[in-house]
C-alpha cells in the first residue's frame, strides 16, 4: 500500500476532497440514526418512523452519488499507473464491479429500502436476521459490494489514487461496522427481550 503514495498526490484538492466525502458519510448517517433512535426526533417532524427513514435514504443515497462523483473526479485529476492501463486491468475491474453490484443489489432485494437504511434505529424492526444470500456467504456484504466497486472502477481507470480511495472506503466501513453492529444487536435483544416479557 504505501507504493500508491509514490504515485498519488494526496494534496491535490480532488482527492482531499473525495477523501473527506468518503469518511462522512458513514459518520453521517450513523450520527442521525442514533440521534433518531435516541430522540425519535425525524419520526415526529416527518410524521411517522417510515416517513423518517425514508427521507434519511434519500438523503444517503444523495450523498452516495456526490461520493461517487468526487472519487471519480479525484482519479482524473491523478496520472493512471502504466502497468494497470492495460486489457486484463481493465476486464478485472469490470468483473471486480460486477461483483460487488451483485451483493450490493442481493442486499438491497434482502433487506429493502427501510433494513437498507437503518431502519431498526427508527423503529422498524424485522421479524429475524437476515440470513440469505449474500449475507450468507459474508458480514456486510453491501459494505463489501461498494468497496469492490470502488477497487473495480478504479482498476478500469488504472489509477492509483482510486486504488487508495478505496482503501479510505474499506477502512471507513470497518469503523463503521464496529460502530453498528454492536449498536444493532442490542436493538435487536432489547426486542427479544420484549417479546418474552409479554
Amino acid at each position: 500500500m504505501a507504493w500508491l503514495f509514490g504515485y498519488v498526490d494526496v494534496t491535490d484538492s480532488a482527492f482531499i476532497v473525495a477523501a473527506v466525502s468518503i469518511a462522512f458519510n458513514p459518520l453521517f448517517w450513523n450520527m442521525v440514526a442514533r440521534w433518531e433512535h435516541n430522540t425519535r426526533a425525524l419520526s415526529r417532524v416527518f410524521g411517522s418512523p417510515h416517513a423518517a427513514c425514508y427521507c434519511l435514504g434519500a438523503v444517503i443515497l444523495l450523498l452516495n452519488c456526490v461520493r461517487s462523483h468526487c472519487f471519480t473526479e479525484a482519479m482524473k485529476s491523478q496520472p493512471k499507473l502504466e502497468g494497470l492501463d492495460c486489457h486484463w486491468a481493465y476486464y478485472l475491474g469490470l468483473i471486480i464491479m460486477a461483483v460487488g453490484t451483485l451483493f450490493v443489489t442481493t442486499s438491497f432485494l434482502a433487506l429493502g429500502f427501510t433494513g437498507t437504511f437503518l431502519g431498526d434505529y427508527f423503529g422498524i424492526l424485522m421479524e429475524a436476521k437476515v440470513t440469505s444470500f449474500p449475507f450468507s456467504v459474508l458480514d456486510n456484504p453491501m459494505y463489501w459490494g461498494s468497496t469492490a466497486i470502488y477497487l473495480g472502477w478504479s482498476l478500469v481507470h488504472a489509477s492509483p489514487a482510486g486504488l487508495l480511495l478505496t482503501a479510505v472506503v474499506a477502512i471507513s466501513y470497518t469503523i463503521a461496522t464496529l460502530y453498528e453492529g454492536p449498536f444493532t444487536e442490542e436493538i435487536y435483544r432489547q426486542k427479544q427481550k420484549g417479546v418474552k416479557s409479554k
